[in-house]
């Protein structure tokens, strides 16, 4: 599913038009984003949680050349599905 087709899901669950949603889509996604980039959080009960975290530098190996290179630190994010989520799929 991309980006429209979710509008359109959305739009048709919600009752709510194809502008409406896309808006509280933004909405969303630009929260969490807020969110993460402050050092929060997210998480929503039975869906899941997203947290950023802190990943350290190291060494790694080119796979063509061998060669040793050295990997910078960065931080990732992380997502943790919650219980009704991983129940669903499964």
């Amino acid at each position: 599913m991309n980006k429209a087709e979710l509008i359109d899901t959305i739009a048709a669950k919600s009752g709510l038009d194809k502008k409406q949603s896309g808006a509280a889509l933004a909405a969303m996604l630009e929260s969490v984003e807020e969110a993460l980039v402050g050092g929060d959080r997210v998480q929503l009960v039975g869906f899941g949680t997203w947290s950023v975290n802190a990943r350290s530098a190291r060494a790694g190996r080119n796979p063509s050349t061998g060669e040793s290179i050295q990997i910078a630190a960065k931080n990732v994010i992380r997502f943790k599905p919650g219980a009704s989520l991983s129940k669903a799929v499964n």
